[in-house]
């Protein structure tokens, strides 16, 4: 089974409208959203759910009022001042403690350390996640909740079930909508993968990050193309890109223009290779060629 994972050094390079037109283009495939944090491949696919789950990801600590004596040692304890003294009376004390679940993070101490035993960890429902049918086929996608951690672990669940998903239907290729950046939600996506494709624009902001993402990737020994789109705003600098990605071996296999027709399939909820057959079609349908041949 192949894995290919769409990725990008910095936001707003048109990876994800990338992504659309592969799902379009590809054959035999199962499609994974893993930008958890910023999901939006389905705006353009519009799935139909299937199956939801909860990702349940990382525990909170919680007072029972009925067991606790208010002799205030967890209140001692916090590193992260979640612990208040306003907590419901019972019949032994007048208040008792109570845990901010906004503050607390989890670490456990004030459990380990409470000598009545009255406070519990409990785990915390972070988002869900999702199989859906598309009209390209099957697609695996999540939503972390808001200002909820643990993306890498949601990432690292979504290719898993996409994987299992393509196993079961016999299909040889995951095509992965990854995020963007280097951080740990990028590298639960990418390791392990067949082929990293890199979309970045002619920016020097883009081209700074295209030599942060190479250095992910190479540090993983994972094979890496790059996709230039908008590439003809600057054509001088994409010139620049071209030679730098070769020299961080990572070769340019695609280069995009910018064009409106874009924007406007995004608006009626398409891939662009399904709104016109014009140049820019063309050349993600050439983009898409090179990408089967680095893949093998």
């Amino acid at each position: 089974m192949k894995e290919l994972v769409v990725i990008s050094g910095k936001g707003g390079t048109g990876k994800t409208s990338i992504v659309a037109s592969f799902a379009a283009l590809a054959r035999d495939k199962v499609l994974a959203d893993c930008d958890v944090d910023a999901a939006d491949l389905h705006l353009v696919l519009n799935p139909e759910v299937e199956r939801s789950e909860e990702f349940k990801a990382g525990k909170q600590a919680r007072v029972i009022p009925d067991k606790c004596a208010a002799c205030g040692r967890c209140l001692e304890l916090c590193a992260f001042e979640a612990v208040s003294f306003d907590g419901p009376g019972t019949e032994a004390v007048a208040k008792t403690c109570r845990i901010d679940p906004v503050a607390c993070e989890g670490c456990g101490v004030c459990a380990h350390f409470c000598p009545a035993a009255a406070i519990e960890l409990e785990e915390v429902v972070a988002g869900q996640w999702f199989v859906s049918r598309t009209r390209f086929g099957p697609l695996v996608h999540a939503r972390l909740g808001v200002a909820e951690e643990n993306s890498g672990k949601l990432v690292s669940l979504v290719r898993s079930q996409a994987r299992r998903l393509a196993a079961e239907k016999g299909l040889d290729l995951v095509v992965i909508d990854g995020p963007p950046g280097i951080g740990c939600p990028v590298i639960a996506s990418i390791t392990g993968a067949s082929l990293v494709l890199v979309v970045t624009e002619p920016t020097l902001s883009a081209l700074h990050d295209l030599e942060r993402v190479r250095q992910l990737t190479g540090h993983f020994g994972i094979p890496t193309a790059v996709c230039i789109n908008k590439y003809d705003l600057n054509e001088r600098l994409s010139r620049r890109i071209e030679r730098i990605a070769a020299g961080l071996d990572a070769r340019v296999i695609g280069k995009v223009r910018y064009d409106n027709a874009v924007t406007r399939a995004q608006l009626m909820r398409s891939s662009v290779v399904e709104y016109t057959g014009g140049l820019v079609s063309s050349q993600i349908g050439e983009l898409w060629r090179e990408v089967v041949c680095a893949l093998g």
